[in-house]
């Protein structure tokens, strides 16, 4: 055998040897969105980027609008190996542990997704979450964040003077707290009965989404009165895998997932930054008042707010870890005192 034969020869083991080591891998992951919807669409192109990144070693099936199991079982059903990973939030899970509500939505925390994303991966905000997600049996992989979310009502909601009283569909938990210590009227209600009890009058207003969102949902064919920009509610979605599953991946694949995780994140927020400014433009066209709140109300709002924080920071000894952290960040950045 000559020298390059044997050469070619060694070459081809080679290929045939790192093809045998080559990973291949399928996450089976559920989701809350449907393929339709914007996040829904972005999340296809990110399993497009992992497993063109990958070479087709990692495989992704996504299970669209909550498929396989209900939304607030998901986290659960990735623990339990029916699934690998969670891309929901982790807000519905604050009955494991009242924690994940400072994972989940702070409420009238953070101005911006830039500033939320900043904790997490410029404070100290990844260390403190996961320390959470793995006494689940869970990796936090990331987040994806929205944006604020806009009130709609049927009535001018133009400072938190015109909270006193008003009755709005709320989402369980701290909102509702917060609402309440404004003097509002908080009415927890499913989000499929919102049009009726507008309609009716049972509410004046609701909590329901972003005002793009809000817009396809039809909500201002009711109402004619929003918040915008929004400054109550900035809730997260995550991206949360089952910590053996995670913890047996290769280091490159884990790096893939994570970097396409973060491309995703970013265009979530830039997405629906310029979708909510389109629908401002088009409402105000349409004679829908849009409410910009004063730094005067908007600082009134965070002191309800802490007053809440504090309470669910006493809940649990991850809760307390969490709301720390949080508003350590949160004066560094100017928002709250750091007295």
């Amino acid at each position: 055998m000559n020298f390059k034969t044997m050469m070619m020869t060694a070459a081809a083991g080679a290929l045939v040897a790192g093809s045998a080591m080559a990973q291949e891998v399928t996450l089976r992951i559920q989701t809350h969105y449907a393929t339709e919807h914007p996040t829904g669409q972005l999340l296809a192109t990110w399993i497009d980027d992992v497993q063109t990144m990958s070479g087709g070693d990692i495989a992704v099936e996504m299970f669209y609008s909550s498929s396989v199991v209900a939304t607030v079982e998901t986290f659960d059903a990735a623990i339990n190996g029916i699934l690998d990973c969670d891309a929901t939030g982790g807000a519905y899970q604050t009955g494991k542990n009242p924690a994940f509500q400072f994972v989940g939505d702070i409420m009238g925390g953070y101005d911006t997704p830039w500033q939320q994303y900043s904790w997490l991966y410029y404070g100290d905000g990844y260390a403190a979450a996961q320390e959470l997600y793995n006494a689940q049996g869970m990796q936090l992989i990331g987040w994806s964040i929205y944006g604020q979310e806009s009130l709609s009502s049927s009535t001018p909601i133009a400072g938190f003077e015109d909270l006193k009283g008003w009755k709005f569909r709320s989402p369980p938990g701290m909102e509702t707290e917060i609402f309440e210590e404004l003097g509002a009227s908080p009415i927890v209600m499913d989000f499929t009965e919102i049009f009726t009890a507008l309609e009716t009058g049972i509410i004046d207003g609701a909590d329901a989404s972003g005002l793009a969102n809000n817009v396809g949902l039809g909500i201002y064919d009711i109402v004619k009165h929003a918040t915008y920009p929004g400054f109550h509610s900035m809730p997260s979605d995550h991206l949360a895998c089952n910590k053996a599953v995670w913890d047996g991946l290769s280091e490159q694949h884990r790096r893939i997932i994570d970097t396409a995780w973060q491309k995703l994140s970013f265009q979530v927020a830039l997405s629906n930054e310029k979708a909510n400014a389109e629908a401002a433009a088009q409402l105000k066209e349409q004679g829908v008042s849009l409410y910009d709140w004063s730094p005067e109300d908007r600082a009134e709002f965070r002191r309800a707010a802490q007053v809440a924080w504090e309470d669910w920071g006493t809940r649990s000894p991850e809760a307390s870890a969490l709301l720390e952290s949080h508003k350590a960040y949160l004066a560094d950045l100017g928002l709250i005192s750091s007295e």
